[in-house]
């Protein structure tokens, strides 16, 4: 048989055909691999394709041949990821605000990659990406992996933070000054990323939405804050805050209705101790950072939840309640 003219490709485009065309319900006979293979201009002959079949096992691909009529038929089995864990992956791109609508195209065509065709039709009805809002910073990638260079080197890291203004344009903070922190850590929560570093002239931890940090670079100084991060649990520091605003920390006592149990457990974790107050309510304590977005967060949740004490915060909850009043003109008394 002559050669085709790629043959020193022969083993990379079995891997291939192998990979795209075959997985747990879809098989390829010998012929179907020897046709194949010359599209790519390659020949083969049967011997010659069932040691390259066993060799596709020190590329990590595992083929297994089974009887089918009077010969047999290949499949590949063991793939690194299940389509149910792929959809998994898919899911949580789409959702994350922080990756941009086009980079959460390109890594989903990625992810396809590593099925057969049959399935990633399967993938394809999980995606719909148009329309969700999405973050416009395309750089945020490159801004999460020098985040974690500079953790690595433990080195402080440059960087700009923007805000939107009302013409939907990207507006420098503080003049364009330039931030000089210290990385420790990434935090998830409410569908974005933030950075928690040191602020060596403040003097405590901050946080950053990794989203609206620009022209980031490594510093030659090494990080300083180390043991202000030994003191925080990253989980506990997210939990806290609410939608990542800070505020005074404060152990506030509330009550409950029962039906908002889960909506506790969800918030603060199953540690939190739930005491009943009578049939139809529980009190617990919790530590949050008080802020405007934690007043709204219990305000939403209607008569289901009252702050008993601090009084601090109670009062504060009240001048909230009778600022939103005045702003939408409701007149009551307190």
């Amino acid at each position: 048989m002559p050669k085709g003219t790629n043959q020193k490709f022969k083993l990379y485009r079995l891997a291939q055909i192998m990979l795209e065309m075959t997985d747990d319900e879809h098989y390829i006979t010998m012929p179907e691999i020897i046709e194949a293979l010359g599209k790519y201009e390659i020949t083969a002959d049967r011997k010659s394709i069932y040691n390259d079949l066993r060799d596709l096992e020190v590329l990590g691909i595992e083929v297994e041949g089974e009887s089918a009529g009077k010969g047999y038929h290949y499949h590949v089995v063991n793939r690194p990821f299940e389509l149910a864990e792929l959809k998994l992956l898919v899911d949580a791109i789409q959702s994350s605000k922080f990756i941009t609508e086009r980079k959460t195209n390109t890594l989903i065509k990625k992810l396809e990659k590593m099925i057969s065709k049959y399935e990633t039709m399967k993938l394809q009805r999980q995606v719909f990406v148009s329309g969700r809002i999405k973050t416009m910073n395309e750089s945020i990638y490159y801004t999460v992996d020098a985040i974690h260079n500079a953790i690595a080197e433990n080195r402080k890291i440059y960087f700009q933070y923007y805000q939107w203004n009302v013409k939907k344009e990207m507006e420098l903070r503080h003049s364009g000054a330039v931030y000089h922190i210290s990385p420790w850590g990434l935090s998830w929560d409410n569908e974005n990323y933030y950075l928690i570093g040191y602020d060596s002239e403040a003097e405590k931890m901050k946080h950053y939405r990794v989203d609206k940090m620009l022209h980031i670079k490594l510093s030659d100084e090494k990080r300083e804050g180390k043991e202000s991060f030994k003191q925080l649990d990253l989980a506990d520091y997210a939990k806290k805050s609410f939608g990542m605003f800070g505020g005074k920390e404060q152990q506030v006592k509330l009550l409950v209705d029962n039906s908002l149990t889960g909506v506790i457990i969800d918030r603060f974790g199953k540690d939190v101790m739930i005491i009943p107050a009578d049939k139809e309510h529980f009190t617990v304590n919790v530590t949050v950072h008080i802020s405007n977005q934690f007043l709204a967060w219990v305000i939403s949740l209607g008569e289901g939840v009252k702050i008993i004490s601090p009084d601090e915060v109670v009062n504060r909850l009240k001048k909230e309640v009778e600022r939103l009043a005045g702003q939408y003109g409701v007149n009551r008394r307190m």
